[in-house]
Protein backbone atom coordinates (compact mmCIF):
# COMPACT_ATOMS: atom_id res chain seq x y z
CA UNK A 1 0.00 0.00 0.00
CA UNK A 2 1.28 3.55 -0.97
CA UNK A 3 2.89 5.15 2.61
CA UNK A 4 1.60 8.43 1.61
CA UNK A 5 -2.28 9.72 1.72
CA UNK A 6 -3.75 12.95 1.18
CA UNK A 7 -5.06 14.70 4.21
CA UNK A 8 -6.74 17.93 5.09
CA UNK A 9 -4.67 19.56 7.44
CA UNK A 10 -4.96 22.27 10.34
CA UNK A 11 -2.32 24.71 10.90
CA UNK A 12 -4.03 27.06 12.70
CA UNK A 13 -6.91 29.97 12.43
CA UNK A 14 -8.81 29.19 8.71
CA UNK A 15 -4.87 27.57 7.89
CA UNK A 16 -6.01 24.10 6.42
CA UNK A 17 -4.53 22.53 3.37
CA UNK A 18 -4.80 19.37 1.93
CA UNK A 19 -1.09 18.32 2.05
CA UNK A 20 0.45 14.74 1.54
CA UNK A 21 1.22 13.09 4.66
CA UNK A 22 2.48 9.22 6.04
CA UNK A 23 -0.63 6.94 6.14
CA UNK A 24 -0.69 5.85 9.73
CA UNK A 25 0.49 2.97 11.52
CA UNK A 26 -1.63 -0.26 12.43
CA UNK A 27 -0.75 -0.89 16.08
CA UNK A 28 -2.15 -3.95 17.76
CA UNK A 29 -5.70 -3.92 18.43
CA UNK A 30 -6.34 -1.33 15.73
CA UNK A 31 -8.18 -1.53 12.20
CA UNK A 32 -7.11 1.05 9.62
CA UNK A 33 -10.31 2.15 7.71
CA UNK A 34 -10.20 3.65 4.31
CA UNK A 35 -12.28 6.96 4.68
CA UNK A 36 -15.59 7.01 2.49
CA UNK A 37 -17.57 10.34 4.11
CA UNK A 38 -17.09 12.60 6.95
CA UNK A 39 -18.97 15.42 8.62
CA UNK A 40 -18.21 19.10 9.69
CA UNK A 41 -19.18 18.86 13.20
CA UNK A 42 -19.24 22.18 15.31
CA UNK A 43 -15.75 21.66 17.47
CA UNK A 44 -14.24 21.06 13.53
CA UNK A 45 -15.78 24.48 13.31
CA UNK A 46 -13.78 25.85 16.11
CA UNK A 47 -10.37 24.68 15.44
CA UNK A 48 -11.52 26.37 11.91
CA UNK A 49 -12.47 30.02 13.07
CA UNK A 50 -9.88 29.74 16.26
CA UNK A 51 -7.17 27.60 15.86
CA UNK A 52 -7.95 25.93 18.98
CA UNK A 53 -11.27 24.72 20.55
CA UNK A 54 -12.43 26.08 24.27
CA UNK A 55 -9.42 24.95 26.09
CA UNK A 56 -8.01 22.35 24.12
CA UNK A 57 -4.96 24.09 21.96
CA UNK A 58 -3.19 21.94 19.30
CA UNK A 59 0.69 21.69 20.03
CA UNK A 60 1.00 20.60 15.97
CA UNK A 61 -0.51 20.65 12.80
CA UNK A 62 -3.41 18.21 12.83
CA UNK A 63 -6.51 16.16 10.99
CA UNK A 64 -9.67 17.09 12.03
CA UNK A 65 -12.90 15.20 11.90
CA UNK A 66 -14.80 12.77 13.67
CA UNK A 67 -18.12 11.73 11.79
CA UNK A 68 -17.10 8.94 9.64
CA UNK A 69 -18.09 6.07 6.85
CA UNK A 70 -15.01 4.10 6.15
CA UNK A 71 -13.99 0.70 5.03
CA UNK A 72 -12.05 -2.17 6.82
CA UNK A 73 -8.75 -1.48 4.64
CA UNK A 74 -6.55 -3.63 7.22
CA UNK A 75 -6.43 -5.39 10.82
CA UNK A 76 -3.86 -5.92 13.29
CA UNK A 77 -3.01 -9.70 13.83
CA UNK A 78 -4.64 -9.98 17.05
CA UNK A 79 -8.17 -8.64 15.94
CA UNK A 80 -10.72 -11.19 15.20
CA UNK A 81 -13.61 -9.15 15.67
CA UNK A 82 -14.31 -7.20 12.81
CA UNK A 83 -13.28 -8.38 9.04
CA UNK A 84 -11.40 -6.79 6.47
CA UNK A 85 -14.03 -5.13 3.71
CA UNK A 86 -16.57 -4.72 6.14
CA UNK A 87 -17.91 -0.74 5.90
CA UNK A 88 -18.49 0.87 9.25
CA UNK A 89 -19.69 3.50 11.23
CA UNK A 90 -16.99 5.12 14.06
CA UNK A 91 -17.56 5.97 17.75
CA UNK A 92 -14.47 8.26 17.50
CA UNK A 93 -14.23 8.60 21.43
CA UNK A 94 -11.44 5.71 22.63
CA UNK A 95 -12.45 4.95 26.29
CA UNK A 96 -9.45 3.12 28.49
CA UNK A 97 -11.76 0.12 28.88
CA UNK A 98 -10.39 -0.36 32.84
CA UNK A 99 -11.30 2.69 34.90
CA UNK A 100 -14.54 2.79 37.18
CA UNK A 101 -16.48 5.10 34.31
CA UNK A 102 -15.87 2.27 32.20
CA UNK A 103 -16.32 -1.26 33.83
CA UNK A 104 -19.90 0.83 35.40
CA UNK A 105 -20.69 1.42 31.36
CA UNK A 106 -19.89 5.03 31.61
CA UNK A 107 -17.07 5.10 29.21
CA UNK A 108 -18.61 8.44 27.69
CA UNK A 109 -17.27 9.32 31.47
CA UNK A 110 -14.02 8.09 30.84
CA UNK A 111 -11.11 10.41 32.39
CA UNK A 112 -8.56 8.60 29.87
CA UNK A 113 -10.90 8.93 26.40
CA UNK A 114 -8.76 9.59 23.29
CA UNK A 115 -11.14 11.39 20.46
CA UNK A 116 -9.87 11.49 16.99
CA UNK A 117 -9.68 15.16 15.30
CA UNK A 118 -8.84 16.35 18.66
CA UNK A 119 -6.55 18.33 20.22
CA UNK A 120 -7.39 16.82 23.73
CA UNK A 121 -4.46 14.92 23.89
CA UNK A 122 -0.91 15.65 23.25
CA UNK A 123 0.44 15.56 20.59
CA UNK A 124 -3.03 16.06 18.57
CA UNK A 125 -4.82 12.77 17.28
CA UNK A 126 -5.25 12.91 13.89
CA UNK A 127 -8.83 12.72 12.56
CA UNK A 128 -10.56 11.66 9.57
CA UNK A 129 -10.21 14.22 7.43
CA UNK A 130 -7.67 12.14 5.62
CA UNK A 131 -7.39 8.93 3.02
CA UNK A 132 -6.70 6.57 6.00
CA UNK A 133 -7.25 6.68 9.92
CA UNK A 134 -7.15 4.15 12.21
CA UNK A 135 -9.37 3.17 15.66
CA UNK A 136 -9.26 0.50 17.95
CA UNK A 137 -11.60 -2.11 16.56
CA UNK A 138 -14.13 -2.13 19.26
CA UNK A 139 -14.63 1.50 17.75
CA UNK A 140 -16.17 0.14 14.68
CA UNK A 141 -19.64 -0.41 14.28
CA UNK A 142 -21.35 -2.55 10.80
CA UNK A 143 -23.23 -0.43 8.45
CA UNK A 144 -25.87 -2.26 6.70
CA UNK A 145 -25.77 -2.69 3.19
CA UNK A 146 -28.66 -0.34 2.15
CA UNK A 147 -27.56 2.34 4.43
CA UNK A 148 -25.82 5.38 2.07
CA UNK A 149 -22.75 6.38 3.29
CA UNK A 150 -23.33 9.78 4.31
CA UNK A 151 -26.08 8.10 6.54
CA UNK A 152 -23.53 6.30 7.94
CA UNK A 153 -21.62 9.46 8.99
CA UNK A 154 -24.68 11.14 10.49
CA UNK A 155 -24.31 8.26 13.17
CA UNK A 156 -22.39 9.88 15.51
CA UNK A 157 -23.97 12.97 15.77
CA UNK A 158 -27.10 11.08 16.02
CA UNK A 159 -25.65 9.14 19.08
CA UNK A 160 -25.23 12.27 21.07
CA UNK A 161 -28.77 13.65 20.15
CA UNK A 162 -30.36 9.88 21.45
CA UNK A 163 -27.60 9.58 24.14
CA UNK A 164 -29.29 12.60 25.36
CA UNK A 165 -33.44 11.80 24.76
CA UNK A 166 -32.38 8.38 26.55
CA UNK A 167 -30.84 10.76 29.54
CA UNK A 168 -34.37 11.96 29.72
CA UNK A 169 -36.57 8.96 30.31
CA UNK A 170 -39.38 8.15 28.91
CA UNK A 171 -40.17 10.78 26.20
CA UNK A 172 -43.43 9.52 25.08
CA UNK A 173 -46.48 11.23 25.26
CA UNK A 174 -44.21 14.53 27.11
CA UNK A 175 -44.34 18.33 26.27
CA UNK A 176 -40.95 18.93 24.83
CA UNK A 177 -38.87 21.79 23.62
CA UNK A 178 -35.56 21.67 22.34
CA UNK A 179 -33.37 25.09 22.88
CA UNK A 180 -30.90 25.71 19.46
CA UNK A 181 -32.01 24.77 16.13
CA UNK A 182 -28.39 23.68 15.27
CA UNK A 183 -27.56 19.61 13.76
CA UNK A 184 -27.58 18.66 16.99
CA UNK A 185 -30.62 20.04 18.16
CA UNK A 186 -32.45 18.88 15.28
CA UNK A 187 -31.22 15.91 16.04
CA UNK A 188 -32.99 15.61 19.18
CA UNK A 189 -36.03 16.61 17.59
CA UNK A 190 -36.04 14.28 15.60
CA UNK A 191 -35.26 11.97 17.90
CA UNK A 192 -37.71 12.90 20.41
CA UNK A 193 -40.39 13.31 17.89
CA UNK A 194 -39.52 9.08 16.65
CA UNK A 195 -39.84 8.22 20.23
CA UNK A 196 -43.31 9.74 20.94
CA UNK A 197 -42.93 13.45 22.27
CA UNK A 198 -45.42 15.91 21.24
CA UNK A 199 -45.83 18.53 21.24
CA UNK A 200 -42.58 19.63 20.50
CA UNK A 201 -40.91 23.17 19.97
CA UNK A 202 -38.22 24.15 19.10
CA UNK A 203 -36.41 27.60 20.07
CA UNK A 204 -33.33 29.32 17.63
CA UNK A 205 -32.87 32.74 16.89
CA UNK A 206 -31.60 31.97 12.87
CA UNK A 207 -34.91 32.32 11.02
CA UNK A 208 -33.79 29.45 8.69
CA UNK A 209 -33.57 26.86 11.79
CA UNK A 210 -36.60 27.41 12.56
CA UNK A 211 -38.18 26.98 9.44
CA UNK A 212 -36.58 23.83 9.12
CA UNK A 213 -37.53 22.67 12.59
CA UNK A 214 -41.18 23.24 11.47
CA UNK A 215 -40.47 20.99 8.18
CA UNK A 216 -38.73 18.25 10.46
CA UNK A 217 -42.03 17.81 12.76
CA UNK A 218 -41.98 20.91 15.41
CA UNK A 219 -45.47 21.59 16.09
CA UNK A 220 -43.99 25.28 16.96
CA UNK A 221 -40.46 27.03 16.43
CA UNK A 222 -40.26 30.59 17.92
CA UNK A 223 -37.68 33.15 18.41
CA UNK A 224 -36.29 33.53 21.96
CA UNK A 225 -36.45 36.77 21.99
CA UNK A 226 -40.05 36.73 21.08
CA UNK A 227 -41.52 39.27 24.05
CA UNK A 228 -44.93 36.92 24.56
CA UNK A 229 -42.85 33.82 24.57
CA UNK A 230 -44.33 32.87 28.12
CA UNK A 231 -47.62 33.34 26.55
CA UNK A 232 -47.29 30.65 23.87
CA UNK A 233 -45.31 28.49 26.04
CA UNK A 234 -48.88 27.94 28.10
CA UNK A 235 -50.89 27.95 25.31
CA UNK A 236 -49.03 24.91 24.31
CA UNK A 237 -48.34 23.41 27.15
CA UNK A 238 -50.13 24.65 30.21
CA UNK A 239 -47.98 24.36 33.05
CA UNK A 240 -44.71 23.95 31.24
CA UNK A 241 -42.88 21.84 29.42
CA UNK A 242 -42.34 17.68 30.70
CA UNK A 243 -38.66 18.22 29.26
CA UNK A 244 -35.90 21.01 27.84
CA UNK A 245 -33.30 19.97 25.69
CA UNK A 246 -30.56 22.44 25.92
CA UNK A 247 -28.38 22.26 22.71
CA UNK A 248 -28.24 25.70 21.71
CA UNK A 249 -24.66 26.23 24.13
CA UNK A 250 -25.76 29.70 24.77
CA UNK A 251 -26.32 30.98 28.42
CA UNK A 252 -29.60 32.83 28.19
CA UNK A 253 -31.22 29.83 26.57
CA UNK A 254 -30.13 28.19 29.59
CA UNK A 255 -31.42 30.51 32.22
CA UNK A 256 -34.85 30.85 29.53
CA UNK A 257 -35.51 26.95 30.04
CA UNK A 258 -35.88 27.39 33.86
CA UNK A 259 -38.61 29.71 32.88
CA UNK A 260 -40.67 27.55 30.54
CA UNK A 261 -39.99 24.23 32.45
CA UNK A 262 -42.92 22.65 34.87
CA UNK A 263 -42.57 21.98 38.26
CA UNK A 264 -41.29 18.34 38.59
CA UNK A 265 -39.57 18.79 34.73
CA UNK A 266 -36.51 18.19 33.76
CA UNK A 267 -33.65 20.24 31.58
CA UNK A 268 -30.93 17.92 29.74
CA UNK A 269 -27.96 20.01 29.04
CA UNK A 270 -26.30 18.53 25.93
CA UNK A 271 -24.65 22.26 24.44
CA UNK A 272 -21.45 23.72 25.35
CA UNK A 273 -21.43 26.79 27.49
CA UNK A 274 -17.92 27.17 27.63
CA UNK A 275 -15.18 27.46 30.37
CA UNK A 276 -16.68 30.36 33.11
CA UNK A 277 -19.36 29.52 35.25
CA UNK A 278 -23.10 30.26 34.17
CA UNK A 279 -25.49 31.68 37.31
CA UNK A 280 -28.32 29.95 37.73
CA UNK A 281 -31.70 29.89 40.05
CA UNK A 282 -30.81 27.23 42.39
CA UNK A 283 -33.91 27.93 44.51
CA UNK A 284 -35.92 26.71 41.47
CA UNK A 285 -34.05 23.66 41.24
CA UNK A 286 -35.12 22.81 44.60
CA UNK A 287 -38.87 24.68 45.44
CA UNK A 288 -39.88 23.01 41.97
CA UNK A 289 -37.99 19.92 42.29
CA UNK A 290 -36.85 20.53 38.67
CA UNK A 291 -33.94 17.60 37.84
CA UNK A 292 -31.13 19.27 35.61
CA UNK A 293 -29.00 16.68 33.87
CA UNK A 294 -26.19 16.68 31.78
CA UNK A 295 -25.62 14.84 28.40
CA UNK A 296 -21.93 13.94 27.38
CA UNK A 297 -21.48 12.74 24.05
CA UNK A 298 -22.92 9.40 23.84
CA UNK A 299 -23.39 5.80 25.87
CA UNK A 300 -23.45 2.40 24.35
CA UNK A 301 -25.89 3.77 21.49
CA UNK A 302 -24.23 3.39 18.38
CA UNK A 303 -26.07 0.23 17.39
CA UNK A 304 -29.65 1.25 18.35
CA UNK A 305 -28.48 4.21 16.26
CA UNK A 306 -27.91 2.59 13.31
CA UNK A 307 -31.14 -0.02 13.91
CA UNK A 308 -33.25 3.15 13.96
CA UNK A 309 -32.49 4.63 11.11
CA UNK A 310 -31.68 1.83 9.04
CA UNK A 311 -35.40 0.63 9.72
CA UNK A 312 -37.12 3.91 8.47
CA UNK A 313 -37.84 5.23 11.66
CA UNK A 314 -35.68 7.78 11.83
CA UNK A 315 -34.79 10.17 8.71
CA UNK A 316 -31.90 11.78 8.68
CA UNK A 317 -31.25 12.83 4.96
CA UNK A 318 -32.60 16.28 5.31
CA UNK A 319 -30.35 17.53 7.50
CA UNK A 320 -27.37 16.39 5.01
CA UNK A 321 -27.28 19.94 3.21
CA UNK A 322 -24.44 19.47 0.99
CA UNK A 323 -21.21 17.17 0.14
CA UNK A 324 -17.61 18.72 -0.88
CA UNK A 325 -14.43 16.51 -2.00
CA UNK A 326 -11.58 16.46 0.22
CA UNK A 327 -10.05 18.80 -2.48
CA UNK A 328 -12.41 21.38 -0.93
CA UNK A 329 -12.12 20.70 2.20
CA UNK A 330 -11.38 24.29 2.89
CA UNK A 331 -14.46 25.27 1.25
CA UNK A 332 -16.49 23.08 2.93
CA UNK A 333 -15.59 24.35 6.26
CA UNK A 334 -16.03 28.04 5.10
CA UNK A 335 -19.67 26.64 4.04
CA UNK A 336 -20.59 25.18 7.06
CA UNK A 337 -20.65 28.16 8.79
CA UNK A 338 -23.90 29.39 6.67
CA UNK A 339 -26.33 28.50 9.38
CA UNK A 340 -29.45 29.81 8.14
CA UNK A 341 -28.87 28.13 4.73
CA UNK A 342 -27.11 24.33 5.67
CA UNK A 343 -27.32 22.26 8.95
CA UNK A 344 -24.84 19.79 7.93
CA UNK A 345 -21.72 19.81 5.30
CA UNK A 346 -20.05 16.35 4.86
CA UNK A 347 -16.48 15.45 2.45
CA UNK A 348 -16.35 12.75 0.35
CA UNK A 349 -13.11 11.07 0.44
CA UNK A 350 -13.03 7.40 -1.08
CA UNK A 351 -16.61 6.79 -1.50
CA UNK A 352 -18.99 7.72 -3.92
CA UNK A 353 -21.06 10.90 -4.50
CA UNK A 354 -24.32 10.05 -3.68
Amino acid sequence: MNEMMLAGILHGAKDMHVEKCAVPALRAGMVRLRVRRVGVCGSDMHYFEHGYCAAFVPTRPFILGHELTADVEAVAADVQTIPVGARVTVNPARACGFCDYCKAGRGNLCRQTIMLGSASTVPPTDGAFAEFVTVRADQCHILPPQMEDGLGAMMEPFAVALHAVKRAGLVSGRKVLVTGGGPIGLLVLITARALGATPLALSDTVAGRRQTALKLGADLAWDPATKNLAEQSRELTGDGFDIVFEASGAPPALRQAFNLIRPGGTIVQIGTLGTEDVPLPANQVMAREIQFIGSFRYGNVFDEAIRLVSSGRVNLEPLISQVFPLEEVRQAMQRAFAKDEVIKVQIEINGRSQ
